[in-house]
């Protein structure tokens, strides 16, 4: 246990009345509640707080109980684990029974419930996750957490190799807690032993692999951890394709340029889509879903016309690049473009090609079948290869909006029909 006052003063978060709740009606009669988790860890980090996870003593019978007896809602979110999902006031909470990892195959864990703190943080991945702490703020700390807190240094706990054959996920998570939490090179055992069971990945379901890589990707320090793994080949086995991480370094350094939010399927689509073929096997690698493979497939069809660009388009070929790609996947795909041109993040000519993109509204064709009908033509497939050729003409034209011009495009459009 370590008592430290400045420590004890980061904890905020336990002064929370949803929080002090779960304190008064878990940590009791018996049975002793402590927070853990990534709660725990980022507040001693200055990090945000946003769930706040718990550890008991009590069997999860028992925490349904109590919380039923309290009036709170409870569900047995994952109950064969030992964990319940304990509502107050709408906010979740997850409270779940110590325990004893009893058997392990690498992608799951068989437990035994107990009642001993240690032997549970024991049985965690990295020592910064290990920490625990009472409701008075005392931290609890059976692994050196928080020195490696101190010196930003990711370690597992234990045997590096042991704790990634239970769970080869875990390859994944060393890299992005170090992206997230880390400083300085890698802790050496870890990256070793990532190296050496990296073959262990093909074990994991692709939804998991999925789900772990857009964290990392969110991580301030991705770029750089990225492309040591590309360089370990450890990336081969999660995308199985080519990976691209200095155009991936590129695209972080313009969202940063610009103050953008860190974009993590972007920067998915930036480490490793190339063409089409990249996203479709993309979308079968790692089961994304409709929203981010259609958002992959929709930027590699648009980046098929930029590639190789050393400057944006002009003003108004970018309107009709608008209007042919729609508006994420033209802004995505200049992005990429201006990427792999490897001109400076802050250069005015991409970033003013990118505020057009983002504020010009998407042109919308001003004819229709109605038009049409007027001239004389009869619906059927006629009529939409008429209307096909005039909004190419209207697109040519630069989108007038003048009916005189409209009126000429249409006369025009209809000359031409054989």
């Amino acid at each position: 246990m370590r008592l430290n006052p400045a420590r004890i003063e980061a904890l905020s978060f336990l002064d929370e009345p949803k929080v002090r709740r779960i304190f008064e009606v878990f940590d009791c009669a018996g049975e002793e509640t402590r927070a853990v988790g990534g709660a725990l860890r980022n507040a001693l980090l200055g990090a945000p707080v946003s769930d706040v996870d718990f550890a008991t003593t009590a069997p999860p019978q028992v925490t349904m109980d109590r919380a039923r007896a309290a009036k709170l809602r409870a569900i047995p979110t994952g109950f064969e684990h030992g964990t319940v999902t304990v509502i107050v006031e709408g906010q979740p909470f997850e409270i779940t029974t110590l325990r004893e990892d009893v058997e392990t195959d690498g992608r799951r864990a068989k437990v035994l419930f107990g009642r001993n703190f240690e032997q549970d943080a024991l049985r965690r991945d990295f020592t910064i996750n290990a920490l625990s702490c009472d409701r008075e703020g005392r931290i609890f700390d059976y692994a050196g957490g928080l020195a490696d807190m101190d010196a930003r240094r990711v370690r597992f706990i234990g045997d590096a190799r042991q704790r990634v054959r239970e769970d080869f996920l875990r390859i994944l998570r060393f890299f992005r807690f170090h992206a997230a939490y880390g400083e300085g090179p890698l802790d050496e055992e870890a990256f070793h032993a990532a190296v050496n069971e990296r073959e262990g990945m093909h074990n994991l379901s692709r939804e998991r692999i999925r789900a772990e890589l857009l964290k990392l990707l969110a991580a301030r320090r991705c770029a750089p951890t990225i492309a040591i793994m590309c360089g370990a080949g450890l990336l081969l086995p999660v995308l199985a394709g080519v990976a691209v991480p200095a155009r991936l370094a590129r695209v972080i350094g313009i969202e940063t340029t610009r103050g953008a939010s860190a974009d993590p399927v972007l920067r998915l689509i930036a480490l490793c889509v190339l063409v089409r073929e990249d996203a479709e096997r993309l979308r079968a690698e790692l089961r994304l879903s409709n929203a981010e493979a259609q958002r992959a497939l929709g930027a590699a069809r648009a980046l098929e016309t930029l590639h190789g660009r050393t400057a944006p388009p002009d003003a108004k070929a970018l309107r009709a690049f608008l209007h042919m790609h729609g508006r994420e996947a033209a802004r995505d795909a200049l992005l990429l473009a201006q990427a792999e041109a490897g001109v400076s993040a802050d250069d005015p000519r991409w970033a003013g090609a990118d505020a057009l993109l983002a504020q010009t509204p998407k042109p919308r064709p001003p004819f229709s079948g109605a038009d049409l009908l007027a001239r004389g033509l009869s619906p059927g497939r006629d009529m939409g290869e008429a209307l096909k050729a005039i909004e190419a003409l209207w697109v040519r034209a630069d989108f007038p909006t003048d009916p005189a011009a409209l009126a000429q495009l249409l006369d025009e459009a209809l000359t031409r029909r054989p």
